[in-house]
């Protein structure tokens, strides 16, 4: 990882997938305490299997008022998206966790029940962010290919176990989730989806200094 300006107070963090568990973010949080110098990226899959994506969605809108949030699109958040305006994807959403979902809005689940804010704030994720020393996107990448030409299927929904990328072109230390596991440094890339949402974690670590914060689903200090 590269080195810090030294005395500089700036913290560039990255979260992996939080999958619904509203709980454990806010728990993360207060461990980061987040300040309006702090850069944090979240690395998609915000919703799905976990109790309270409505809860995730509305504490991420909090945490936009108090940093420089960025939202990556991952396929979980897609697939809510792309869910407002076709049955077909309706039904695959709801198949992939997307009842779950639903349910976190009330009871009975519909779509009418999520409010403009958070198809608003959706709608307003990015396929990916670029620094001068890092990459963030949800899944994967091609490594000969500038960004802007990635296809979103790759971006969204390529799992490292699939695929296991080289370097990309541009030199720049990819910062991943969507694979879930422990944390996988391997140089070129890392990986910060530790499972939450099956029984795992949720990780955060600021890839400028290292420090790294961890809790499980219940939001338990690991």
């Amino acid at each position: 990882m590269p080195d810090a300006t030294p005395n500089d107070d700036r913290r560039l963090i990255a979260i992996g997938d939080v999958h619904g568990h509203a709980i454990a973010l806010r728990r993360l949080l207060e461990k980061i305490q987040p300040t309006p110098v702090d850069t944090i990226v979240i690395l998609g899959d915000c919703v799905n299997r976990g109790p309270d994506s409505r809860g995730v969605l509305d504490c991420l809108i909090e945490l936009k008022k108090k940093c420089h949030l960025i939202q990556i699109l991952g396929n979980h958040d897609d697939m809510m998206l792309e869910s407002r305006g076709d049955h077909h994807a309706l039904g695959r959403w709801l198949a992939q966790g997307g009842e779950t979902t639903l349910l976190s809005y009330g009871d009975p689940p519909e779509l009418a029940n999520i409010p403009d804010e958070h198809w608003d704030f959706l709608a307003s994720f990015l396929p990916y962010y670029e620094t001068d020393e890092f990459i963030f996107t949800h899944a994967n990448y091609c490594w000969y290919m500038p960004m802007d030409q990635q296809p979103g299927s790759l971006l969204r929904w390529l799992s490292l176990d699939e695929s296991q990328p080289q370097a990309h072109i541009s030199g720049n230390t990819v910062v991943l989730g969507h694979t879930p596991g422990p944390i996988r440094d391997v140089g070129h890339y890392l990986c910060l989806d530790t499972g939450c949402g099956i029984g795992g974690t949720l990780t955060a670590m600021d890839v400028l200094y290292g420090d790294c914060w961890q809790v499980d689903e219940a939001g338990n200090q690991v």
